[in-house]
């Protein structure tokens, strides 16, 4: 068997990664693990810098929670488009059953923010199935569109979760848009 010889490149991502993965395995994210007093000693004087109460919520921010609640209020608009249409042509429920599912489970992770709150939706009418199907796709579209604006002005997990929402959302307005209007677009 021939033997096997490390590259150089290798050798020096090892040298690299590995003392940084030893200090990192030394960090403790939940400060109640540690076994001494709680927060962090100064490098200057010494002095305990306290975490706060653990009993303390931290508050949400004001441009994230009225970000959130407009996201909420149009995954309720879209339950409830969803809604109406399965209501008023059961032929449908089986495909919109999957995008129905998605944004109750939309909305239950944006109010997971502490003062994110969604508005009611007017009732929308709806012609014919044919019709319900493009303006749901429709509205899936502009809904995505919003949430890509909207999470470009975020950062961290709120970020994340309207642009995995968007994300949905253009999935399922293309997968309900008839197929004569995919060709044209």
């Amino acid at each position: 068997m021939p033997e096997r010889r490390l590259t150089r490149r290798a050798v020096v991502a090892t040298a690299v990664l590995v003392p940084g993965a030893a200090v990192l395995a030394g960090c403790k994210d939940d400060p109640s693990a540690g076994s001494g007093p709680s927060g962090t000693k100064g490098a200057v004087n010494g002095t305990t810098t306290s975490p706060g109460p653990a009993t303390e919520t931290p508050a949400a921010d004001p441009a994230v929670v009225a970000a959130l609640s407009a996201a909420a209020t149009q995954v309720t608009q879209l339950s409830q488009l969803y809604t109406t249409a399965s209501r008023k042509f059961p032929a449908l429920r089986v495909q919109l059953a999957a995008g129905a599912k998605y944004h109750v489970t939309h909305l239950a992770k944006l109010k997971e923010t502490p003062g994110v709150s969604a508005q009611p939706a007017t009732a929308v009418a709806l012609a014919s199935s044919q019709v319900a199907l493009a303006t749901i796709a429709k509205q899936e579209r502009a809904a995505a569109t919003a949430h890509v604006a909207a999470a470009a002005k975020l950062s961290g997990a709120p970020a994340r979760l309207l642009a995995e929402i968007a994300a949905s959302e253009t999935q399922l307005g293309y997968a309900l848009t008839p197929a004569k209007n995919k060709a044209a677009s």
